[in-house]
């Protein structure tokens, strides 16, 4: 695939490369000498901030598409010449899904059929890495969640996710693309959009703490989920397109706890006692909530040599600190 590097370096195409996982992505590729492009649907000095952050704003190159438009990607693979396509593109926000459920299914689900007919199209040597999501097990069937474990969603999104999932095994058996499938469990980051409760915690906990707010309203403290560092999953997506065979891998810390547990961390990293200021209102509770999910990730320590490196505390924390300095540089309300 010489004419794919002609100076010898990788080459790979992220969208949704101004999220939170393309961002930290981006970083890590950088930092292995790939030269990486990011499709944007828009050029906006706001959507690049996680990208500035990091300190890498400079050194992606943003190429103008969607992954709702079939032609915008055929010409970003023609234009960047990828060895590796990492779909990261999603409409993520899973309360959101009930309100917009057709623009949930074209962007996380649908959409990726428009991904994998331009790499089938253009140049099947590609490797493609698809962010699938533990929402595709909803209802869990079983204690813990791994790759034989059965799918059944429980919102738009997880609905589009698995759509998406299943596409991607497809062409891998239907056309021999080296697609891959990283069922993600829940990771956070000081890069996480405030709108998702792990923000809505450490931003809450910061402002508390520094006398900007006096109560912080959640909705389901006693849902529980299997919490990671973003930095640490983009790695398992690397190991993924590294490998000879392309596969499907849970990517998971093995530990859940529960929201009200979250609170307690991110409350008692600033000295505080989350009981006097957390307080329930049942308007934020999810219309069908997925009540606990635990994944195993055996099979990447196996055969990806991926284990997670940050504690669950050590992310709050991480996350906590970040909104402080936010709130003391007026970055944040």
């Amino acid at each position: 695939m010489e004419k794919n590097k002609p100076d010898g370096r990788k080459r790979a195409l992220i969208t949704g490369v101004t999220g939170q996982d393309g961002a930290y992505l981006a970083r890590l590729l950088l930092g292995k000498d790939y030269q990486v492009f990011g499709l944007v649907a828009r050029r906006g000095s706001d959507a690049l901030w996680r990208l500035r952050k990091l300190e890498v704003d400079k050194d992606v190159t943003l190429l103008v598409g969607d992954v709702t438009d079939l032609s915008s990607l055929l010409r970003a693979i023609e234009q960047a010449q990828p060895t590796e396509f990492y779909n990261l593109a999603a409409q993520s926000f899973v309360d959101k899904s009930w309100d917009l459920p057709s623009v949930t299914v074209q962007v996380s689900g649908m959409a990726v059929t428009n991904v994998l007919e331009a790499i089938r199209c253009t140049d099947r040597k590609i490797r493609f890495y698809q962010a699938t999501s533990s929402e595709v097990f909803g209802r869990v069937q079983a204690p813990v969640q791994d790759e034989s474990t059965p799918f059944h969603p429980r919102s738009p999104y997880g609905v589009a996710k698995a759509f998406a999932h299943w596409m991607t095994v497809n062409y891998r058996e239907s056309h021999g693309l080296h697609a891959s499938s990283g069922i993600l469990f829940n990771h956070e980051s000081p890069l996480r959009g405030p709108e998702f409760v792990t923000r809505k915690i450490s931003a809450g906990a910061a402002r508390i703490k520094l006398g900007r707010q006096d109560r912080l309203k959640l909705g389901n403290l006693d849902a529980k989920r299997d919490w990671g560092f973003a930095g640490d999953y983009v790695d398992a997506m690397w190991r993924m397109l590294q490998q000879d065979a392309a596969d499907d891998y849970v990517v998971a810390t093995g530990r859940n706890v529960s929201v009200r547990e979250f609170c307690r961390i991110a409350f008692s990293h600033v000295g505080l006692d989350y009981e006097k200021f957390v307080e329930v209102d049942p308007a934020l509770f999810r219309r069908a909530e997925v009540d606990t999910v635990l994944g195993s990730a055996a099979k990447a320590k196996a055969k990806l040599g991926w284990s997670p490196k940050t504690s669950l505390e050590e992310l709050v924390a991480m996350m906590v600190d970040a909104d402080l300095g936010r709130l003391e540089k007026g970055i944040l309300s």
